[in-house]
């Protein structure tokens, strides 16, 4: 058995049916590389079968407390059915961008039984020019960011023969379910830890009250925090925030995405060249992440001054930030915080804009650095586990209900991915578009996923708000468009290489 963390448990704790709690994201194969050229659900169930016991979290299931008295334990099903996990459908012809997308927002807008373990896998034929495309859904509450990224490298290869390996090793599925009364007797031992618990990780939650996402926005939050960390600082003066508070004082104004959100939900993915984010990043001395902020605030400028909603504020986002160690890895769970940062969306010059979001960036980079890397989860400590669930859908719906200030207007996250090109049970790995999810008071989320040469992006979002995600996903290569017209033409280089063949060209002729 082990134990769900705090953080692990608020990803359960938000789910209310229209909240969702799982990641994943939209795959395209080319199966010709695949000997007899098909890839179907038979083949990715046979794979999967053989990696079962690198893929931990594929047998999880929940075992809860009786009466929320603690957090949620994980263990291994005895009862695991690979074929229940595993599907497959077909799209009617033609089977184009907006048919995929359609199906994988339906999907994605599913909750996953919580009576099994909680991922699926949806293999998609009839996608255009022969692909095959292959829908992950699976749990925050098991992985994360990069613990997902090592599923997926336990899933894929680096060659189409895949890799060499013995026989599969069997997975043990004996362990025995703990019954009702041995679960109430685990929570029963936790209650006299709880308060132990609360008094070690109030101090520093209360200090950072106004860096939560989900807590930031409540009245008096940010009166709270300062006085904690004013009193801080009189009882240990060396102790210091990095001086850096812009994350701490930002508000979010309001525009569409500021709602409870419905059920259904909307997708759109598409994909820019790495090269050219690399070039401006290049030209003008910033990161591949700063050009992607950037993109993303120019695509919102753009969305939001076409129809007319424009706020003379820049938009708030959050940047979830993995505080996994090299120690952790293979853990699985969520090891993250996050980084609160403007987006430049009140600025109408691309350039200006290109430096405000580096600006912005190294500063809140530097926020971050004073925040415990554990502050999520001890924030979550603080609350105790049978109030877990209704305090988390309580915030997280505050702003929307009761016309306060919205704590985000978007996520926007950048997940690493393999430079190689990959394959999944012989098909190769075209594009990975990563999906993730929105909250109330946050309905949109961009996620992009850099793989080879490209980085790949999905959009989610709901219908209510954005009728059509790809209008952000076009907006978004416009983005990159405007900023690489900025990028200097290599004149310099021009010259230098004439020049050069000049005198080759002399010295020829005296020879």
């Amino acid at each position: 058995m082990r134990q769900l963390t705090s953080l692990d448990a608020q990803f359960l704790a938000l789910e209310d049916g229209r909240n969702l709690g799982h990641v994943g994201g939209l795959a395209i194969y080319d199966p010709s590389t695949v000997p007899g050229g098909l890839l179907d659900a038979v083949r990715v169930q046979e794979l999967v079968g053989e990696r079962l016991h690198l893929l931990p979290p594929f047998r999880w299931r929940l075992v809860t407390v009786p009466f929320g008295l603690d957090h949620p334990y994980w263990v291994d099903d005895e009862h695991f059915d690979l074929g229940y996990h595993v599907r497959e459908i077909a799209l009617p012809a033609p089977g184009d961008q907006a048919q995929l997308a359609e199906q994988a927002a339906r999907i994605f807008a599913r909750p996953l039984d919580r009576a099994r373990p909680l991922w699926e896998l949806y293999v998609i034929h009839g996608v255009h020019d022969g692909r095959v495309a292959v829908l992950t859904k699976i749990h925050h509450a098991a992985v994360d960011g990069l613990s997902g990224a090592e599923i997926l490298a336990a899933l894929l290869d680096l060659s189409p023969e895949g890799r060499d390996g013995g026989p599969a090793e069997t997975v043990d599925h004996a362990e025995r379910a703990p019954g009702d009364w041995e679960m109430l007797a685990r929570g029963l031992g936790s209650v006299p830890r709880q308060p132990i618990r609360l008094l070690r990780n109030l101090p520093k939650t209360l200090a950072n009250l106004d860096s939560l996402p989900t807590l930031r926005h409540i009245p008096g939050a940010p009166v709270i925090a300062e006085a904690t960390r004013q009193l801080g600082r009189i009882t240990s003066p060396r102790r210091t925030d990095g001086g850096v508070l812009e994350g701490r004082r930002l508000r979010a104004p309001r525009t569409r995405f500021q709602a409870a959100i419905s059920p259904h939900r909307r997708i759109g993915y598409g994909s820019v060249a790495l090269s050219d984010v690399k070039a401006v990043k290049n030209a003008f001395g910033c990161t591949v992440n700063d050009v992607v902020m950037t993109m993303c605030a120019s695509a919102m400028r753009s969305f939001l001054l076409e129809h007319g909603e424009l706020p003379d504020e820049p938009l708030v986002t959050m940047v979830p930030v993995s505080v996994r160690t090299p120690e952790q890895f293979g853990t699985f769970g969520n090891r993250i915080s996050t980084m609160v940062v403007a987006l430049p969306t009140d600025e109408p010059d691309v350039r200006r804009r290109l430096d405000r979001v580096s600006a912005t960036m190294r500063s809140a980079k530097e926020h971050h650095k004073a925040l415990p890397a554990t502050l999520l989860q001890d924030a979550n400590h603080v609350i105790p586990p049978a109030l877990l669930a209704r305090a988390a859908r309580v915030t997280s719906r505050i702003a929307v209900t009761r016309g306060l200030q919205a704590p985000l207007n978007l996520i926007i996250s950048n997940v690493p991915g393999s430079p190689f090109p990959l394959y999944l049970a012989g098909a190769r790995l075209e594009a990975q578009y990563p999906l993730s999810a929105i909250l109330d008071g946050s309905g949109l989320n961009i996620t992009l996923l850099s793989y080879r040469d490209r980085l790949d992006f999905g959009v989610v979002s709901d219908p209510a708000m954005l009728d059509d995600a790809f209008d952000i996903v076009r907006r978004l290569d416009a983005a990159l468009d405007e900023l690489k017209a900025l990028v200097p033409a290599p004149a310099a280089k021009a010259r230098k290489n004439g020049s050069g063949s000049k005198k080759a060209a002399r010295a020829a002729i005296k020879a």
